[in-house]
């Protein structure tokens, strides 16, 4: 599920060398994509038709349930953990497909397989380095192939924050502490949450038109979310901005992320019925 080009807000602060930026210059057509398949560019990951025989797992708000383990770790766990940098952010709840064949991936994913499916997905670009803080990815699905490759469905589990480099050959493994959201005094989440559905609707609406599809109305966003989860599903709808979605990954506040999503929310909603107007008034251009 990916929202069309975003203006992001700047108010929140990432372990980024840089703030998060998205490109504005030109409108991205894709909608809300229910299918939610990020694949990566990166020379760890291809998108391949087989792929698609190996599940009907959708990232829908369905996907995100308030608690994501019975028995959740505590935030001054330290644990160790395998970790696979990607040009991605995994929020917790979010459903990423992945195919493996770098070696060192390829003996990381056979010793998760006898193990307890876990590993860290974190963000990494040239420009900023990698990240502190990323994801737990349990993997919920997988598909051996003959030559060694692994086709993985994965979904996001705890968020984490990286305090120590443990090795780095063959693969990466870090000591971890666990993230949680602190309490947010007398914010009125429920509120803030229903604000932010409204503008995903219709920043949806407004794209729709835009690119000559029908202007339906969005259904049921929140699908009886907590507001927690749901600011995790809005994050991970910000498809084509990773670092404004690192950044809202980062946020231990769950109040602060759904105003930073209004926010983006907003100026995009903006930015659209801008163009909408300059449409109806030019209509071929």
């Amino acid at each position: 599920m990916a929202l069309p080009q975003l203006i992001p807000s700047h108010a929140a602060s990432s372990s980024l060398t840089h703030q998060p930026s998205i490109n504005t210059n030109a409108l991205n057509p894709s909608l809300l994509n229910p299918n939610f398949k990020p694949f990566s560019k990166s020379s760890s990951l291809s998108q391949s038709r087989r792929f698609h025989r190996l599940s009907s797992l959708r990232c829908s708000a369905s996907s995100f349930p308030e608690k994501h383990h019975t028995n959740p770790p505590k935030s001054d766990d330290v644990v160790e953990l395998p970790l696979f940098p990607l040009p991605l952010v995994l929020f917790p709840g979010a459903i990423l497909p992945l195919q493996i064949f770098e070696f060192r991936y390829r003996i990381m994913m056979h010793t998760l397989l006898h193990t307890d499916l876990r590993f860290g997905v974190i963000y990494s670009d040239a420009v900023s380095g990698t990240a502190d803080v990323g994801c737990v990815g349990e993997i919920v699905k997988h598909e051996r192939l003959v030559d060694d490759r692994f086709f993985l469905i994965c979904k996001g589990q705890e968020r984490f924050r990286v305090t120590n480099i443990v090795r780095t050959k063959p693969y990466l493994v870090a000591e971890v502490n666990w993230l949680e959201d602190r309490p947010s005094g007398d914010e009125d989440f429920e509120g803030l949450a229903n604000e932010v559905e409204i503008y995903m609707k219709d920043v949806i609406r407004l794209s729709n038109r835009l690119n000559g599809k029908p202007e339906k109305e969005a259904q049921d966003l929140r699908r009886n979310l907590f507001p927690t989860p749901f600011s995790f599903f809005v994050g991970s709808t910000f498809e084509g901005a990773p670092r404004e979605q690192q950044a809202l990954l980062e946020l231990e506040d769950t109040a602060a992320r759904l105003k930073r999503e209004k926010e983006t929310l907003r100026n995009t909603l903006n930015y659209l019925s801008a163009a909408s107007a300059v449409k109806d008034v030019f209509p071929s251009s």
